[in-house]
């Protein structure tokens, strides 16, 4: 990734989005530590992950929370941090920190529950979802990259890190492989599909989500007119830079 400043002459690279943002931060910590502690207590999974079964019969209802920080190994949790810190970066700096937690609990929370509803359907290929534990933060993460394809549609994002699609087609992609899939196999394909849906009505304004656009569109001109202020150099006048904040 390239950047300019107008400090220093040149264009400097780098990986990634730039510096970690605090609500990123937060998430990385909390679900690394957790990640630790179910290395030592296994247990924890059938407690804290997510059954359908568990949650309708013995009212287990911190689970479609909880299941959000617990992971099946190294590489499941690696991939997910990843994901977390290089599109929630960009999207926690644009929205804010308080804003950004709550999208990202919101889309998790919402992904877990159509994993309930899904567990829930009297068919009989969705019969083993009511009995399976769910673990990971992949339904909160797909709600990230659907909100990074509103925003940035077109940014490509490499698919299966062999060639590049832009963000739209690659969210597109991503949810006709959930959807095709089916609830069956190791793949929580429900949660995936529940944290686009619910990503994608929290922020087109869903019941009750007419404020939430409003907020979204009044970050997103504040990031563009600072943005545009850095760039060019712009200031309001009657005040020095001194005095000036950014909230």
């Amino acid at each position: 990734m390239a950047r300019y400043s107008p400090y220093q002459s040149g264009v400097s690279y780098s990986f990634g989005p730039g510096p970690i943002t605090p609500g990123v931060k937060w998430l990385l910590i909390a679900n690394t530590v957790v990640f630790v502690v179910q290395q030592i207590l296994p247990g924890l999974i059938e407690y804290f992950g997510l059954a359908p079964q568990l949650v309708i019969e013995r009212a287990w209802i911190w689970q479609p929370v909880t299941y959000l920080f617990l992971h099946g190994g190294f590489f499941h949790i690696l991939f997910n941090m990843l994901i977390v810190w290089m599109f929630g970066v960009t999207l926690e700096r644009m929205w804010g920190t308080i804003f950004f937690l709550k999208y990202y609990f919101i889309t998790g929370i919402g992904a877990g529950l159509t994993v309930v509803a899904v567990g829930l359907l009297p068919f009989d290929a969705t019969a083993p979802t009511y009995e399976a534990s769910t673990i990971g933060a992949s339904g909160a993460i797909y709600g990230l990259l659907l909100a990074f394809a509103v925003y940035y549609p077109d940014r490509p994002i490499l698919m299966f890190l062999l060639f590049p699609v832009p963000a739209k087609y690659f969210v597109m992609i991503l949810g006709a492989i959930a959807l095709l899939s089916g609830p069956g196999g190791r793949v929580s394909n429900a949660a995936h599909l529940g944290g686009l849906l619910v990503g994608y009505l929290y922020l087109k304004g869903g019941p009750g989500g007419g404020s939430v656009v409003a907020e979204i569109k009044y970050r997103y001109l504040k990031w563009k007119m600072n943005r545009l202020r850095r760039k060019f150099d712009v200031y309001s006048g009657g005040r020095s830079d001194y005095d000036r904040k950014v909230h």
